[in-house]
């Protein structure tokens, strides 16, 4: 028996066995799409290859005799921008004296700046902690080790920077 893939159109010998009556459950090997196969009767496939053919007649007869329609593009009558088309479909006004104010609202404060405030506010903090060493050690004297840490951890910054901008 000879099965054709309703998808691909791929052909298929099977043993007349192997589809009982009940039908069989049968799986394309080129596309991989199932469906559910019955016998075929040779009567039924004589009638079912004749229908087929009549039928391919029939659609290239209807092909040959319709011709095939241009469409034609529309241009439209109103641009979707102008002033008149806003103002009617959308209610939005449009005046084109306008003039934008001299003054920004936003104010920027900037990446330098940032970073020039940043470092403003280090030098500052280390100042004032300098400045009250002896006041914060005597009343905490834990934080004695916290605060050398510190100033040695920049005082090896400054070695640094120092090394690197003499080295070139």
């Amino acid at each position: 028996m000879i099965l054709s893939c309703n998808s691909c159109e791929k052909k298929f010998v099977v043993p007349d066995q192997a589809i009982t009556s009940a039908g069989r459950i049968v799986q394309c090997g080129s596309c991989g799409s199932k469906w559910k196969q019955f016998p075929i009767n040779e009567y039924i496939k004589k009638d079912n290859i004749e229908k087929k053919i009549e039928i391919k007649k029939t659609t290239s007869i209807l092909k040959k005799n319709i011709p095939k329609k241009r469409k034609i593009k529309k241009t439209r009558e109103i641009n979707l921008y102008s002033p008149e088309y806003l103002a009617k479909k959308h209610g939005i006004s449009l005046d084109e004296n306008i003039k934008k104010p001299l003054t920004k609202d936003k104010i920027s404060f900037g990446f330098y700046n940032s970073l020039l405030l940043f470092f403003v506010f280090i030098i500052a903090f280390s100042k004032g902690l300098h400045f009250f060493q002896g006041f914060i050690i005597e009343n905490l004297p834990i934080t004695e080790f916290y605060i050398n840490y510190f100033f040695e951890s920049i005082r090896n910054m400054f070695e640094i920077w120092k090394n690197l901008i003499t080295s070139y």
